[in-house]
């Protein structure tokens, strides 16, 4: 997968592992509100695959 897929996928998770974390709390649902939080997190890694392959490919171009 590319950089930019990679943080688009992360981006979307962190949304709508938001959207679950408030859902969940909003209806005192603790399952859905943890399930939020580990999509959250699932995007966060997945931005910072996609930024350091960016990296990586501009240090391979810059060499």
């Amino acid at each position: 997968m590319s950089s930019t897929g990679d943080k688009v996928k992360g981006v979307a998770n962190e949304a709508v592992g938001n959207v679950k974390q408030g859902v969940g709390k909003a209806t005192g649902n603790d399952k859905m509100r943890a399930e939020g939080v580990v999509q959250e997190k699932k995007g966060e890694v997945q931005q910072a695959v996609g930024k350091a392959k960016d990296a990586v490919k501009k240090g391979v171009d810059g060499a």
